[in-house]
């Protein structure tokens, strides 16, 4: 039992390392872009690449300021989700080259969001001195957690854009809709995962 756990905590070990090291790897990327884009004088790219930069040290700093020990699997997705977004989508302009690549990146939005409900779910339980919570409770919340935040990041896109005459929305209701269907998708897709999980352990 104790090799096993053992085992387990080198594992963790590991994978802490290997994000660490890839979270260096982003820095360094969004170092050299911003000196780069600021030689050139693109302004927009540069601030983009500053941004990404200030997004993962926010990121960071909200796990050390809340004592949360986030599972590494989590922490990688959290960050390869913000590689995807704000560096190969905008920084690096691949909207234009891979087709759908925001309705992906809302699927996997929804995802992401459902393990994070998830896990804020259980911390809390925790704290509360509340013992293991029935599985369909936790899919639950983690589910309607997706859901909501889906509806919360369209509400954002949407005050930015009137207050600052963006287009993140396009300026359509069927653009909307769709961003909030494929993170509801992709909240389904993890819901039925654990429910398999918690099936195939009873």
């Amino acid at each position: 039992m104790s090799s096993q756990k053992g085992t387990a905590m080198q594992e963790t070990s590991r994978n802490h390392r290997f994000n660490y090291f890839f979270e260096m790897i982003l820095y360094l990327i969004c170092g050299v872009s911003i000196v780069y884009f600021g030689l050139n004088g693109n302004d927009d790219k540069t601030f983009q690449a500053a941004l990404i930069i200030l997004v993962l040290l926010l990121f960071k700093g909200l796990i050390t300021r809340t004592n949360s020990e986030l599972p590494p699997a989590l922490q990688f997705s959290v960050m390869v989700f913000i590689t995807i977004t704000m560096m190969l989508a905008n920084l690096f302009n691949l909207y234009g080259v891979i087709p759908y690549l925001d309705k992906i990146e809302h699927l996997l939005s929804g995802i992401i969001l459902f393990f994070v409900g998830r896990f804020i779910l259980i911390k809390m339980a925790k704290r509360k001195g509340l013992g293991g919570l029935p599985s369909n409770i936790i899919i639950w919340f983690a589910f309607l957690f997706a859901v909501a935040m889906a509806g919360m990041w369209e509400i954002y896109e949407f005050t930015v854009d009137h207050l600052f005459e963006l287009h993140s929305q396009n300026g359509s209701l069927t653009d909307t809709m769709m961003d909030m269907i494929c993170g509801t998708l992709g909240a389904l897709v993890a819901s039925f995962y654990l429910f398999v999980e918690a099936r195939r352990k009873t």
